[in-house]
């Protein structure tokens, strides 16, 4: 008899999440709490997403539209079950008791106050359920002059300092190209939750888990307060450069293109002096450290130029890689699709969709050895899994019918 163990990698198995068995009601919409949820989805937690029945998440139309339904979606609610219940009903509220009752997390992103205007208090939901941990995402936080106020990552954005940040000198100031605000926040309130369920392990007591997107925002903002404290420093927008740092920034090439190159460190720097011909630099005692390079960067930064603009991005990046030094082009989704890198690390998901079309979705991160990320199933339409959640906490079909029939759940 064979009594050797036999593992789910070794017979060619999924492997566990990292989060299976974990249970998780997710109430937010659009961005900031549901990227939380769908990280955790991503890692295994059975996430059920309530959504309103007469229009789901708003999300599901944001953007480019296939068959009727943002491809969006299919990144943002994957691995999730819908169930579409109105929250503004007494007994949608009742049924949100009863799955709050059984879940380990509660996800919201509502303006303060609106879980508590619906008889949703966590406060109280964590008396009924000690094991509870709720994660509360907004612009501003859930207390504080400012907490009333409608939040969007775009205004975090600005709040936080980033904004000020992201310009060329003496032009407005511009936003990312995606929604950095919500997506920190959500970062932040995975975070949250992993620490809270480290706490509950030791205590057996869950908690309440304050995220305000502006704090996620200033949270990232390295040296900017200390810089003002210490020296009334007020940083402002440099462009493609990073200040106080040198030499870091884009440079143009002959082909038209751009190679960012990071040649800060020192030996670093002297490598790459070396390589575009100019060793007095590579040599120069008072370019041997930061402070000095910082002194006489827009210097270094001609010197670089120079010699950019005589080749190619490719002849550029390839030189500098051979000198092992920082460097990459500015990439494109279709750079990004097309990528080699990308498709060895998994980065590239192709999910078949109902219609029998491929989508190419982004991979899982982080990358985990023995409990990794996995797709299991595609993103619910909205009320997919109304029936199999309300019969899990023992309502019985006539029941679900009645609630269908008075439009509380679809």
């Amino acid at each position: 008899m064979n009594t050797e163990s036999v593992s789910p990698q070794s017979a060619g198995l999924p492997l566990p999440g990292a989060l299976d068995g974990l249970k998780v009601l997710e109430l937010g919409q659009l961005i900031a709490g549901p990227f939380a949820a769908k990280t955790l989805a991503d890692f295994g937690a059975d996430v059920i997403k309530v959504e309103a029945p007469d229009t789901g998440d708003p999300l599901r139309k944001w953007r480019m539209l296939k068959d009727g339904q943002s491809v969006w979606w299919q990144v943002q609610s994957r691995n999730k079950r819908s169930l579409a219940l109105d929250l503004r009903e007494p007994d949608g509220q009742a049924i949100v008791r009863r799955l709050a009752a059984e879940a380990d997390v509660l996800i919201e992103n509502f303006r303060p106050g609106a879980l508590e205007g619906w008889g949703l208090d966590p406060q109280q939901l964590i008396e009924a359920n000690p094991r509870l941990i709720v994660l509360r995402v907004s612009g501003y936080g859930q207390t504080g002059p400012y907490r009333n106020r409608p939040g969007f990552g775009v205004v975090a954005e600005a709040m936080g300092g980033m904004r000020h940040l992201t310009a060329e000198p003496g032009r407005v100031p511009v936003r990312v190209g995606v929604s950095i605000g919500d997506t920190l926040a959500s970062l932040h309130g995975v975070i949250g939750i992993l620490l809270a369920l480290q706490h509950r392990h030791a205590s057996g007591k869950g908690q309440v888990i304050d995220i305000a997107l502006y704090e996620a925002v200033f949270n990232c903002m390295e040296s900017l307060l200390p810089e003002y404290s210490a020296f009334g420093a007020v940083r402002g927008p440099a462009g493609s450069a990073l200040p106080g740092i040198a030499p870091t920034n884009a440079y143009k090439c002959a082909d038209g293109g751009y190679a960012l190159v990071a040649g800060n460190g020192d030996s670093i720097f002297r490598r790459l002096m070396t390589l575009i011909g100019r060793e007095d630099l590579a040599n120069d005692p008072q370019l041997a450290h930061n402070t000095g390079r910082v002194a006489r960067v827009e210097e270094i930064d001609a010197v670089i130029g120079d010699w950019t603009a005589q080749r190619s991005v490719d002849e550029v990046l390839a030189a500098l890689d051979g000198a092992s030094v920082p460097a990459g082009r500015i990439y494109t989704v279709e750079d990004i699709a097309q990528d080699p890198h990308y498709h060895a690390r998994g980065m590239i998901e192709q999910v078949q969709m109902d219609d029998g079309s491929q989508l190419a979705v982004p991979g899982f991160v982080p990358k985990l050895s023995a409990s990794p990320g996995r797709h299991r199933r595609n993103a619910p339409s909205l009320g997919q899994d109304t029936d199999d959640v309300l019969r899990e906490i023992g309502l019985s079909a006539a029941q679900i019918d009645a609630l269908r029939q008075r439009g509380i759940v679809r």
